[in-house]
């Protein structure tokens, strides 16, 4: 169950009247909308890609069928890999003059996952990101320090024209040059952040490494998201920052962030906007469709998209659906705190980094940043935490804390590990999504 976190400073609900139209419809209405625009992007992607003419026609399914929201459980999912397997524009549900702008994925683990965008696409993008960063406390006029990558990763730009259409002054500082984003931070004072939460992490270790007190900062909200992270991080960054510290969610092949937000005023979940993005939760091995309140894996359909519309995404993300609280229209998720694919089955038990997260930052003398390291030892699987301590930290508190953390994953998670504290600054900082596991088998 999600918890609410008061905010810190940025605590007043906004007036109904700041709110746009469109997050004052009420349940009745955005339904109405959500299966007008859900039955024109089944037509629209039956229409004009091939592989869905091909998947709803070996499924027996047609557009047509769709006469209610419960029937998009009838149509075929769509995976990462259906997205490779089409590489570069096999998606896309409009002639490519009509494309204005294009994000991929890194591809690190095969072909990139490409993307295309028309101008009302864009259009779209912007508009929710505006609506997410006023969720979060943004306002026009604040400066915003926006340090998610530029370039074909959907974070930078996908902020910086949400920013600048809500009527923020944007701060497009990007990844990297640590030093200097912290020069920024000081000389410029922004009031909001985006950002990754483990490159703030990196963001606060630099400012306590030149002397300054991070909690002397104009920051007053942080934006963070582009990867899983703990209530035990957000309470972390908090009393570091003295800031409230919100999530935003979203992926390049739904529309990029943007997708929910978690609102300022609660922080108990991420509000989704549904009138774009239709969600459901399924499990993750027979694909049934779950009940909101239980947990399993995220799906999207877009219900706006013109260039590329997705049809029951398979997220890998694990979450579960709650009702709406800030913004009553609109189902919350809970924070994704692990993803189906990146649990590490360890001698037949479920292992997610998450977990060892909140060991380790409820660890005394250690520093927040960690890796998890697979190796073969005699034929079995073995998992080492290696984990860097603070400065100041002695050998003998050291070796208290692995045999900690070894005992508590031990008795929480249900496994053996080693442990190894190293020096600090000592693990391989990232600017942009933290690779958390390295596996050596």
């Amino acid at each position: 169950m999600t918890t609410t976190h008061p905010a810190r400073r940025f605590g007043a609900t906004p007036a109904a009247d700041e709110l746009s139209p469109d997050e004052r419809v009420s349940l009745d209405e955005l339904r109405a909308r959500q299966l007008d625009r859900l039955r024109w992007t089944l037509r629209h992607a039956y229409e004009n890609v091939p592989f869905y003419r091909a998947k709803f026609d070996e499924a027996g399914v047609h557009p047509d069928d769709c006469k209610d929201l419960a029937d998009l459980a009838k149509f075929p999912t769509t995976t990462k890999h259906d997205l490779r397997d089409t590489y570069p524009f096999g998606m896309l549900a409009v002639p490519q003059r009509d494309v204005r702008r294009l994000h991929a994925s890194s591809g690190t683990t095969g072909k990139p996952t490409v993307v295309g965008y028309t101008e009302q696409d864009i259009e779209t993008w912007s508009t929710v990101l505006a609506r997410s960063i006023f969720a979060a406390g943004g306002r026009p006029g604040h400066k915003l320090h926006n340090a998610y990558g530029y370039g074909l990763f959907t974070g930078g730009l996908g902020a910086h024209y949400g920013a600048e259409k809500l009527g923020c002054t944007v701060i497009p500082a990007s990844g990297g040059m640590t030093a200097r984003q912290v020069q920024l931070i000081t000389d410029f004072e922004p009031e909001i952040i985006m950002v990754t939460p483990s490159y703030m992490l990196t963001l606060l270790d630099e400012f306590e490494r030149q002397g300054v007190d991070p909690r002397s900062s104009s920051l007053k909200v942080g934006i963070f998201g582009a990867e899983p992270w703990t209530e035990r991080m957000r309470t972390e960054i908090e009393e570091r920052l003295d800031i409230d510290a919100v999530d935003i969610y979203g992926l390049s092949e739904v529309m990029g962030p943007g997708v929910a937000q978690e609102c300022v005023e609660t922080k108990d979940g991420l509000h989704i906007w549904e009138d774009h993005f239709y969600p459901e939760v399924v499990d993750p091995v027979d694909g049934d469709v779950l009940p909101d309140g239980e947990t399993g894996e995220l799906l999207f359909t877009s219900l706006t998209k013109q260039a590329l519309p997705i049809i029951r995404y398979r997220t890998r993300d694990l979450t579960a659906l709650r009702p709406g609280t800030a913004r009553p229209s609109f189902r919350r998720m809970d924070k994704v705190t692990g993803r189906s694919d990146d649990m590490i089955i360890l001698r037949g038990v479920n292992v997610f980094p998450t977990q060892i997260e909140e060991i380790v930052l409820g660890t005394d003398g250690l520093a927040p940043h960690f890796q998890l390291r697979l190796t073969k030892r005699d034929r079995m699987d073995h998992l080492t935490v290696l984990v860097e301590s603070l400065a100041g930290t002695d050998a003998d508190r050291r070796r208290a804390a692995a045999r900690e953390i070894a005992g508590r994953v031990k008795d929480g998670v249900g496994v053996s590990v080693g442990v190894d504290v190293l020096d600090p600054e000592t693990l391989e900082r990232s600017v942009g999504k933290l690779r958390r596991v390295i596996d050596e088998r």
